[in-house]
């Protein structure tokens, strides 16, 4: 299991600095695929997984310049209040539905991405 989680970690991170995504997008379904993993679980590894990712992340993308402090704390400070309330709603779903609504959610982003 380690050298899989070793895995997922090094696609997650590719991911997330080429597109900035790698958290719900990678980590949680290969968790949940490759290692059986039930969704919740999954989910809270991905977000400490990805504080980490981000972190690395943005201080390569600030030595190059690319950050703007003011803008992510104006994105930032309320995706942390909305992680508090995804996590409160997230408690009170079957692992059953967070999957389809997860699977919802990657779809109609797929769909948009490919429309726009």
């Amino acid at each position: 299991m380690p050298l899989k989680l070793l895995a997922i970690g090094l696609v997650a991170g590719l991911f997330s600095t080429l597109f900035g995504v790698g958290g719900g997008i990678v980590v949680v379904p290969l968790l949940i695929i490759a290692l059986g993993f039930e969704s919740k679980r999954a989910t809270g590894t991905s977000l400490a997984a990805i504080g980490i990712t981000a972190l690395a992340g943005t201080i390569l993308y600030a030595f190059e310049g690319h950050v703007d402090v003011a803008h992510a704390a104006l994105v930032g400070l309320p995706a942390a209040a909305g992680a508090v309330i995804g996590t409160g709603v997230q408690q009170r779903l079957s692992g059953r539905a967070l999957m389809l609504a997860f699977a919802g959610l990657v779809a109609a982003l797929a769909v948009w991405l490919l429309l726009s």
